[in-house]
């Protein structure tokens, strides 16, 4: 069950199959970020592929050297630059890989557009979907929903997306849904008549548990998403942006020139893999220990690194060790915005309220909290519209007490994930006892204070490995039911996942054995994308538009 390895094996087998030579890779906007994500320019580099193109580009040059591989979406627009392509064409042979199931119609339209016979293969590869970690799948979707409708458009991206996923994991699941969510189980039948229809292509070799399919409702927990959270990923996509594993440093105060745009991937960065689920002040220290490891071949009378800011004046003044370990120089670069945007935000402190209102039920208490907060002139308005917003699906009751300029958000994402639409309550009587529990468990600053918070989805995929998730709120499509405990499972949440949730999903994978469990979303949010998705939703946008395969898990900042 590992996502990233499916896509990375089916680019492979496109790139084998079409033998040696000099070849061009023909992509479209949604495949190049597809590919982007599992593969580097070098690496696909060293396969002979020397030429990265895309099929809407005008501006091709005739290649008869190169052999065409072509991985693309199976759109009406894709299909049709394909026949005008092959009526003209410009290389020498065409390898076509379609990412998703196509139509008998279309496969023959191409092939009456195939006059001077330049096809030598025409095959479906099921990589439809960013593969974010291994365990972790978007489809870059933003504004899914029409008040408690499906966007249409969306709805048949988003089947189009989980069936791909299936497919490439060669499963064939059992499917539950959410009940309080009529788009959950629109999806829920949508996939499953596809799994109908295409019968023959999900008739995989059964196994003894059948896997599991569990599809949820982002509506369902609207606090997650509004969290600051401590781990590295997160913290990098909420503070800085990530888009596609690429980072804007463009604005980052004295950024030099090879750093304005960096890549973050745990498939080719050994410090980002160890490193991706660890705090903030964790992160630090390992980055310290790297630099003080190579401190220690230098001559004797270097100046210590005691901070952030000591480490990256050691990575300016060496030049060798910037070349000998471009990796943590980069990783010093992320660190040091990360901690001054911390620092500048007063984020410590921002982030201990936020928890206090996600986990306890003091009202009294959090009301003073957030007023003394607002009040402090050096909070960012998204801070205050968070902060506001916590406290709002906190305390619905209380919720007009807030400014008239934060008004109409606050009364948003209460429309949107409020009381009255929930399915599950999010704040339990048991809160209170498991957070003193996990409070006297060791101290460890960052690691309890700010991260008290657990998703709802850690109880929900909790009682559903124990056996113990009510058919009645989340009941399965069809007479079948699953008897045994689930392994493999697959969960899907409309309107967008967080690194949270990713973070609960690894750590459930780490230590539940004969578990293994893969989360997607239409999206991975931060505040700022999770916010637009609520703006759209209701009907409240003030002017973005709804981001169809927009090559990105994530607003920029």
């Amino acid at each position: 069950m590992n996502v990233t390895l499916a896509v990375k094996q089916y680019i492979s087998k496109m790139i084998e199959n079409s033998g040696p030579g000099m070849k061009v890779l023909l992509m479209d906007k949604e495949t190049t970020s597809i590919v982007s994500v599992v593969y580097t320019q070098s690496e696909i580099l060293q396969k002979e592929v020397y030429l990265f193109e895309r099929i809407d580009s005008q501006s091709r040059d005739s290649m008869k050297h190169l052999k065409a591989i072509c991985f693309l979406r199976p759109t009406k627009e894709n299909v049709e630059h394909l026949i005008q392509e092959l009526r003209r064409p410009k290389y020498s042979v065409y390898f076509i890989y379609f990412s998703n199931v196509i139509s008998k119609s279309e496969i023959k339209a191409l092939a009456e557009a195939d006059e001077q016979e330049v096809v030598a293969e025409v095959q479906e590869f099921y990589g439809d979907f960013i593969a974010v970690n291994p365990h972790l799948f978007s489809l870059n979707l933003q504004g899914v929903a029409r008040g408690r409708s499906w966007e249409p458009s969306m709805l048949s991206r988003c089947t189009q997306g989980l069936t791909s996923v299936l497919l490439a994991l060669k499963k064939c699941p059992m499917i539950r849904y959410q009940l309080s969510s009529d788009m959950s189980k629109r999806l829920a039948e949508s996939v499953k008549q596809i799994i109908t229809k295409e019968y023959e292509l999900f008739d995989f070799r059964k196994t003894e548990v059948p896997p599991l399919l569990l599809i949820l409702d982002r509506s369902d927990d609207a606090i997650t998403p509004l969290l600051n959270q401590w781990t590295y990923q997160a913290m990098v996509h909420e503070l800085l942006g990530l888009n596609n594993n690429r980072i804007d440093l463009s604005r980052v105060p004295g950024i030099s020139k090879d750093l304005r745009e960096v890549v973050l991937s745990a498939e080719n960065d050994e410090f980002y893999a160890n490193n991706l689920y660890l705090n903030f002040g964790e992160i630090g220290t390992n980055i310290k220990n790297l630099m003080e490891d190579f401190q220690k071949k230098r001559p004797k009378g270097q100046q210590k690194l005691e901070s952030i800011t000591d480490m990256k004046a050691f990575v300016d003044n060496y030049p060798q060790f910037k070349k000998m370990s471009g990796t943590v120089s980069k990783h010093v670069t992320v660190v040091g915005e990360l901690s001054r945007l911390v620092s500048e935000r007063q984020l410590m402190e921002v982030s201990e309220v936020e928890q206090e209102l996600a986990c306890q039920n003091d009202h009294s208490n959090a009301q003073q909290s957030v007023r003394r907060l607002l009040q402090n002139p050096r909070l960012s308005e998204l801070d205050a519209v968070r902060l506001v917003m916590l406290y709002a699906l906190r305390y619905e009751r209380h919720s007009s007490r807030v400014s008239e300029r934060h008004r109409r958000m606050v009364q948003s994402v209460v429309e949107y994930g409020g009381k009255r639409v929930r399915g599950s309550d999010l704040i339990t009587p048991t809160d209170a006892v498991a957070i003193t529990k996990q409070f006297f468990k060791g101290l460890k600053g960052v690691e309890n204070v700010y991260t008290q918070h657990q998703p709802l989805l850690h109880d929900t995929l909790d009682q559903l490995i124990k056996g113990r998730l009510r058919d009645g709120q989340f009941p399965y499509l069809g007479a079948s039911s699953l008897r045994d405990r689930p392994q493999d499972i697959l969960v899907f949440v409309i309107g967008g996942a967080t690194y949270e949730e990713a973070l609960t999903v690894y750590n459930l994978n780490r230590t539940t054995p004969g578990v293994r469990i893969v989360l997607g979303g239409s999206s991975i949010h931060n505040t700022k994308s999770f916010l637009e998705e609520v703006m759209l939703t209701t009907g409240h946008s003030t002017g973005g538009d709804r981001a169809h395969g927009s090559g990105r898990h994530g607003n920029r900042r």
